[in-house]
């Protein structure tokens, strides 16, 4: 079985002495190759901090990280870097979009930055807004977008760089139930289209269904996995 992701025992710790605080308690958590997860639990449970170490942005007290069949723990700052831009896609509350960027560009920044802007890189940023239909949208920035578009475009975004894993920081915090119900059904299906892997915090529960599994985190502790036909 491939498993893009596994988080084996990991636990976190900020300060020291006294002071302390352990955010992430031992949790472990293995994602595989199509799989969308979503991750729940009350505000100070630890899915930021979750979240953080599962995309290289934060390093765990103790514990492994595997990506991609890559363990990540002990890697330098600018190989850190690396595995983020090619492994890794974030989608974040807020689309975070450039205002002075169209959305072709925000799309083709990616590649700019990895170095690797080139015509196929142009091609596949015109393949997927075509998927998320937004093709017509293309030329124009986002101040003119709806929020469910600027969205769609932060989804293709995140896809720009083939990552093997895909992770979504309550991407309908800003959308009506309709508009994020769209939104998350489109990470799905990515997801199944490219046989990827998905982690999805959310606070709402209405989008839970559309996951494949659901994990609850309270005190920096994975409580429960539940499969998507038992909700």
């Amino acid at each position: 079985m491939e498993y893009k992701l596994v988080l084996d025992n990991i636990s976190k710790v900020f300060g020291d002495g006294d002071t302390s605080v352990k955010v992430l308690d031992h949790v472990s958590l293995h994602v595989k190759a199509g799989e969308f997860v979503a991750l729940v639990g009350p505000s100070g449970s630890g899915k930021s901090t979750f979240l953080s170490i599962a995309g290289a942005l934060l390093s765990p007290s103790s514990g492994r990280i595997i990506l991609g069949g890559e363990e990540i723990n002990d890697l330098s700052p600018k190989q850190m870097n690396r595995i983020r831009m090619e492994k890794i896609g974030f989608i974040f509350q807020s689309s975070n979009l450039i205002p002075y960027l169209t959305v072709r560009d925000q799309l083709l920044l990616i590649p700019e930055l990895a170095g690797t802007l080139n015509e196929k890189a142009e091609k596949r940023a015109d393949d997927l807004l075509k998927r998320l239909g937004l093709a017509h949208r293309k030329n124009n920035y986002p101040e003119s977008l709806s929020g469910g578009e600027r969205q769609r475009v932060a989804i293709a975004r995140a896809w720009m760089n083939d990552p093997e894993i895909i992770l979504a920081d309550e991407p309908t915090a800003s959308l009506d139930s309709e508009r994020g119900r769209a939104v998350v059904q489109m990470l799905a299906d990515e997801v199944k289209l490219r046989d990827k892997a998905a982690i999805m915090v959310t606070h709402d529960r209405r989008m839970l269904d559309l996951c494949d599994r659901v994990v609850f985190i309270e005190d920096g502790k994975l409580l429960e996995q539940t499969k998507r036909m038992s909700l």
